[in-house]
């Protein structure tokens, strides 16, 4: 590795990993996108960003439809939503390299352990979390319209050092690419500070038909958006975690800043897609439960969701 860039590989090129890749891809780094129902599109027509911070971009992309016809990859992220973790490990064993990083960006609690046991035992793995508004418009077009940073903590593999070097070093390739990144010392902490906003405004916007905007208007979903940060925050704490003083507050305020946006789960649920509910709320409801701590406002939240996810899948 020391005579050429890192290989990377995208699995799962939708709105996440197609952003990532494409700012890889244009800072001149070797990326392959793992590709599905889109394979066609993006074979002939590239991958196109409108970005309202990075600009207007379209670039052919080195894209394939198996992942056993991808070159051996010394970086692996992984794009696809958490509901597919468990056809993900087959995908990972034939796209990497035999010291291959993988970097799970995935939202919610227990990802990386719902993967580790399936991965081979050489392989790094790491937590990547992302802090940006973006979303796919069309096959092999994504909108971002906002925010950016990837953040990375080390869960599992064979490293000496804990990680240090290599969670560096990944945050390095971001960093690269023009993307904010930042080594974090402890992923699981990070993942219940993701949640302080995942849990309130991905739910609400599914239950409620709502964007940020309109949520960020009323004073009851204002209140309601409060309350379930605070029991994340709760949760969090029942855990070993805490979070730090006036956290949700900041989360609040960057969001009253933002664009009007349609968090991810609303897109799932759009387009009938199963929803990440396990990780983004039956797992933390349940880590908290064995602490001893009740979160009434998010398991009435979850279970409101399971409602409507069983209600809107194709029959």
């Amino acid at each position: 590795m020391a005579d050429r860039k890192p290989r990377i590989g995208i699995i799962g090129s939708g709105a996440i990993g197609g952003f990532y890749g494409l700012m890889l891809a244009r800072a001149g780094f070797d990326v392959h996108f793992l590709l599905r129902s889109e394979y066609a599109a993006v074979r002939e027509h590239g991958l196109k960003l409108d970005s309202a911070v990075h600009g207007q971009l379209q670039m052919p992309v080195q894209a394939y439809a198996s992942a056993a016809d991808m070159p051996p990859c010394d970086w692996l992220l992984i794009g696809a939503k958490a509901t597919s973790n468990a056809e993900l490990a087959p995908l990972i064993a034939q796209a990497a390299a035999p010291d291959a990083k993988v970097i799970l960006l995935q939202n919610g609690l227990g990802v990386e352990e719902q993967l580790r046991p399936n991965l081979p035992a050489h392989l790094h793995l790491l937590g990547g979390l992302c802090f940006i508004c973006v979303n796919r418009t069309g096959p092999g077009e994504i909108r971002h319209q906002a925010l950016g940073a990837v953040n990375l903590g080390y869960h599992s593999g064979p490293a000496d050092d804990g990680g240090v070097a290599i969670v560096e070093e990944g945050a390095g390739l971001f960093r690269a690419a023009g993307i904010d990144s930042q080594a974090m010392e402890d992923l699981g902490q990070a993942r219940w500070q993701k949640l302080v906003w995942n849990v309130p405004y991905n739910g609400l916007s599914v239950l409620l038909g709502a964007s940020t905007t309109p949520l960020m208007a009323d004073a009851d979903s204002r209140e309601l958006i409060q309350a379930l940060m605070a029991e994340v925050v709760q949760g969090a704490e029942a855990c070993g975690h805490v979070l730090p003083a006036g956290y949700a507050d900041h989360l609040f305020r960057i969001t009253e800043q933002m664009p009007d946006y349609w968090p991810s789960m609303y897109h799932d649920h759009a387009q009938q897609r199963p929803l990440e509910l396990q990780a983004i709320y039956a797992e933390p409801l349940a880590r908290a439960q064995a602490a001893g701590c009740r979160l009434p406002r998010m398991q009435m939240l979850y279970q409101a969701l399971a409602f409507i996810d069983r209600g809107n899948r194709p029959g």
